[in-house]
């Protein structure tokens, strides 16, 4: 019986942006369910998303299989599970050493850049710190430098972030690399990075994911 995908997804969510992209490398159909982060209050967080994504949170995946269904949520997991249910192409390489390499990349965006630098975190700067939009664009600036400094280092000869074949690494970094051109970051000390994404911007999954090409982007 074939598995029906439901993605909810924002248009400008960096998490959102990877299930993307990974389900268009793979080219797995789906449904695309808008949920907007920002009107009506945040539709993440009325009741009907709830019943959804308890957590509130973008991405969710549905898999909708005759009667039966199953919403997956984060998108370490979501990208996981899509490497493990459609292996082909494959998104981690084959050695366990390059694989681990590959992970640490992902974890760098993942757990050090987006958690410090998603909606939530920088409207409470904004509501209890008094943070106005220059001092937040540097907390914003501040922890994709120190990430994207390391990440400079540790990216492979190309075009894409680990060699020749877009990867798992490349569906994390790309959708970073939109959120620190739209905070203004200035990315001249990151060539490699900037190479990277070019030639990822240049595929048609990395196109088709694009917030500019979703159906609730504005």
């Amino acid at each position: 019986m074939t598995t029906k995908l439901r993605l909810y997804s924002y248009f400008r969510s960096s998490t959102s942006y990877r299930a993307r992209i990974a389900l268009h490398l793979k080219g797995v159909p789906f449904e695309t369910v808008p949920v907007h982060l920002v009107n009506n209050g945040g539709e993440h967080r009325k009741p009907e998303y709830q019943a959804v994504n308890p957590q509130m949170r973008l991405p969710s995946l549905e898999l909708l299989e005759g009667t039966s269904r199953r919403v997956l949520i984060q998108s370490p997991a979501i990208l996981e599970w899509l490497e493990e249910r459609y292996p082909t192409p494959r998104l981690l390489p084959e050695n366990p050493e390059d694989r681990a390499d590959v992970r640490a990349l992902c974890a760098i965006i993942g757990c050090d850049i987006h958690p410090v630098n998603n909606l939530t975190t920088l409207k409470y700067l904004r509501a209890h710190f008094g943070a106005d939009e220059a001092a937040t664009n540097a907390w914003y600036a501040h922890w994709v430098h120190e990430a994207f400094a390391v990440i400079e280092q540790l990216v492979r000869p190309g075009p894409y972030a680990f060699g020749g074949q877009p990867g798992m690494a490349d569906i994390y970094l790309v959708p970073q690399v939109s959120n620190a051109r739209r905070f203004n970051v200035d990315l001249a000390a990151y060539p490699k990075i900037v190479a990277i994404d070019a030639a990822c911007r240049a595929l048609a999954a990395f196109k088709l994911a694009a917030p500019e090409n979703q159906p609730d982007a504005s």
